[in-house]
């Protein structure tokens, strides 16, 4: 009896795929919620979407604060403006419809990674549940993490810098809402991933690619690897690349802690 009503619970393919259709159906809903909810409120969100390119930012003003407090009291980051602009008829209504869907997509994030465990879970142990749960929160955390890394520091110094730079005198920046949007995507999801250097750590441990002696061991290779990442991601100043290069290694340090975990 306990076997026929095992079986009876357990779904057929086609059941499958209807509790999938179910749960695209939430996450759509959720996240076109979110999107909406932001579309609507398109002062708050386009304020602080334009945050990061204003001269006044709040990370120039910690870094201000900062120098001053070890000495530099005449440091002050120059005042600056860069023009956004949009070029064809309909781009800021279509660039505002479709950041509304990505923003809707990151505040729903936490919502879709609980229907996607809630979905795959009944094939898991109990144990292998809760390491899941630990493993998702910790992927979770390091991508929200790597877009704050983005938004407040990669993102304005890159603007500022990029904005800024002239050729010539007689030459001035103005940019596309476009491009600006696009860059600030790209450098968010691409921040988002970098941050997930523990986990791959951690899984190439798991397989037995690599060991805590080995990354050890590599220490200054992996700096150097580190450094020229920024360099490549980053304007080509030296502040970006020292802002963007420690938590990178801070990552890395962490990645050994891990593996050594592991093992």
């Amino acid at each position: 009896m306990a076997n026929n009503h095992e079986e009876g619970n357990l779904l057929t393919f086609g059941g499958h795929l209807e509790v999938l259709r179910r749960m695209l159906f939430r996450i759509l809903g959720v996240t076109g919620a979110f999107a909406i909810v932001i579309f609507c409120f398109k002062d708050v969100t386009w304020k602080l979407l334009l945050a990061p390119s204003e001269w006044n930012f709040v990370t120039y003003r910690l870094i201000e604060q900062a120098m001053q407090a070890i000495g530099f009291g005449s440091f002050r980051f120059s005042e600056y403006h860069v023009e956004l602009i949009a070029t064809d008829l309909s781009s800021q209504f279509m660039t505002h419809i479709t950041t509304a869907i990505y923003l809707g997509l990151l505040g729903a994030s936490p919502y879709i990674l609980y229907e996607l465990f809630r979905f795959a879970s009944p094939a898991l142990y109990e144990n292998e549940r809760r390491y899941s749960v630990q493993v998702v929160s910790i992927v979770y955390a390091l991508f929200v993490l790597g877009v704050l890394m983005s938004y407040y520091v990669l993102f304005p110094i890159s603007f500022r810098f990029l904005g800024t730079y002239s050729v010539s005198e007689r030459i001035h920046s103005t940019i596309t809402l476009d491009s600006y949007v696009s860059t600030f995507t790209t450098l968010t999801l691409l921040m988002g991933i970098v941050f997930q250097l523990p986990v791959i750590a951690f899984t190439l441990a798991k397989l037995g690619f690599i060991s805590s002696t080995l990354l050890s061991h590599y220490r200054r290779h992996a700096l150097l690897v580190i450094m020229f990442v920024a360099a490549v991601i980053t304007p080509p100043d030296l502040m970006t690349l020292v802002l963007v290069s420690i938590p990178l290694y801070l990552l890395y340090e962490i990645s050994i802690r891990v593996v050594k975990w592991v093992e």
